[in-house]
């Protein structure tokens, strides 16, 4: 490794999943903040891919922080067999309440368990409120950590929850692709 110089590269916003046999999985953040106080792109490039990683008898996705706020990630990761999507996030408490609402409606929307992990703490003026918790395909809220304190969260899942839900509000199964294309079409107007 270099010591002198710039190391030239590209530089992602990344989360890494390690199962218990030592495979390493990563997942590069797709949308990258650019408002308020937040310039991601200045410092790192957009990631491309989306995909599940599996790990024993189910799927992991991972999605980070704004990620959140883009029900398509989400969808497409349902479509690949996602049992579980797991959002690692530096949510300011400026942000809370929409968190606690988009934590829920993904796992909803997409009958699958959502894992939100939020950090703690407070740097260079931000604060950040913590509250992570797993939410089932249903919208309960199986388990929520502290807020603004460091905490630990376990919970059991059933991975046949998402089978037994996924029948009453059947949104993979009423996809309509067609609206995808105007979206991609309209998307470009803005």
């Amino acid at each position: 490794m270099p010591t002198k110089g710039n190391l030239k590269g590209i530089i992602y916003n990344s989360s890494v999943l390690i199962d218990e046999g030592g495979d390493i999985y990563s997942y590069n953040k797709i949308f990258l903040p650019t408002h308020s106080i937040f310039d991601e792109k200045r410092y790192f490039r957009c990631g491309q891919e989306i995909s599940c990683f599996e790990i024993g008898r189910f799927k992991i996705g991972l999605t980070i922080c704004y990620d959140i706020y883009f029900p398509e990630i989400y969808r497409i990761l349902a479509l690949e067999g996602a049992d579980i999507v797991a959002c690692i996030s530096a949510s300011p408490s400026t942000r809370q309440d929409y968190f606690e609402v988009l934590t829920k409606a993904r796992a909803i929307e997409n009958g699958i368990f959502h894992i939100f992990v939020n950090r703690i703490g407070t740097e260079d003026g931000l604060q950040f409120w913590g509250g992570s918790r797993i939410v089932s395909p249903n919208g309960d809220l199986l388990v929520k950590g502290k807020y603004y304190d460091e905490d630990l969260v376990v919970s059991t899942i059933d991975l046949d929850d998402s089978e037994k839900v996924r029948p009453f509000i059947p949104t993979i199964r009423d996809l309509r692709p067609e609206i995808v294309d105007l979206l991609r079409e309209r998307s470009h107007k803005v």
